[in-house]
């Protein structure tokens, strides 16, 4: 008992950190994406929280009947995206595992009913919104415990909420200091093959897809700076699952869940300003889970 979530995160993944730095500031009209130092400010938050483990919800392992919990002890290989192979390939992975947390999800789902569980197959395959994660905040080389959390393809929203409460109390009863990154972005609207750039820095928030999902975004970055996570879940029919979210939104309605849902006024600090990838929105913001739980 006694665990407690030391710190949360929704954080930027998109492949085009991946690439060299010349490669980035080409793109970004002489200056690197923000994201890239928002990386080293995001590691200076984990560090100084001194997680035990780390857990990244994966907005792009989706998974069908279950919210899965990768729990092998051990995970390595050499990554290629089947999405974009000529863009992203060759990186190598090797980091630790936390079983007893992905059992320990489990086993408070089964006992409240709900629909969690853990696969402990070490030839797992991983998703790319998890290892650039490792990679960019450098968790093989502290060897901090990673476990990923799927995103069920086949649930309304709601049941992330209720997935979260579950990985919560798992969390509580595990006796460890976790972590937690909502690995994607915020709207997910791709722009098309042929589309041309309204600013010649690719990462300038004028290239995100439409006007009114900038609109959106910013206005959901307010209300995380205020803490204000009761309005946005008041407002996600309506608005945030039609832009959509990346995953429907499930890499932050699970760490909400875990939060306390609707109770939730953990605030929110950026760590990167506000970019475009491809036409979604992307940002780094810290959420200061240790004044939440101390009101």
């Amino acid at each position: 008992m006694n665990g407690k979530i030391v710190g949360a995160a929704i954080v930027s993944h998109h492949p085009g950190l991946m690439q060299c730095e010349e490669f980035r500031r080409l793109q970004g009209a002489g200056e690197d994406s923000d994201l890239i130092a928002g990386y080293a400010r995001l590691r200076q938050k984990i560090q100084a929280a001194k997680p035990d483990v780390v857990m990244i919800f994966d907005s792009h392992w989706f998974t069908t009947g279950y919210h899965l919990v990768d729990g092998g002890a051990r995970y390595s290989g050499s990554y290629i995206s089947d999405e974009m192979p000529w863009y992203l390939h060759g990186v190598p992975y090797d980091y630790r595992g936390l079983p007893a947390l992905a059992l320990e999800v489990e086993a408070v789902s089964r006992e409240k009913g709900g629909y969690n569980r853990a696969i402990c197959h070490p030839d797992l395959g991983r998703q790319y919104a998890t290892i650039n994660l490792i990679k960019q905040l450098r968790l093989e080389h502290s060897d901090t415990p990673v476990v990923t959390a799927s995103s069920c393809q086949n649930c309304e929203w709601p049941a992330f909420v209720e997935s979260g409460e579950v990985i919560g109390e798992a969390v509580r009863r595990s006796g460890l200091r976790v972590v937690m990154l909502g690995s994607g972005a915020l709207s997910h609207k791709f722009n098309n093959i042929d589309w041309k750039p309204k600013h010649p820095r690719i990462f300038h928030e004028s290239n995100v897809s439409r006007p009114e999902n900038i609109a959106s975004d910013k206005g959901a970055i307010a209300l995380f700076e205020q803490g204000r996570h009761d309005t946005i879940l008041e407002r996600w029919d309506e608005e945030y699952r039609r832009m959509p979210w990346e995953a429907w939104g499930a890499h932050y309605l699970q760490i909400i869940g875990a939060l306390g849902g609707s109770a939730c006024r953990a605030k929110g600090e950026p760590l990167s300003a506000y970019e475009n990838a491809r036409g979604t929105g992307n940002i780094h913001i810290w959420f200061d889970t240790e004044q939440h739980q101390r009101a």
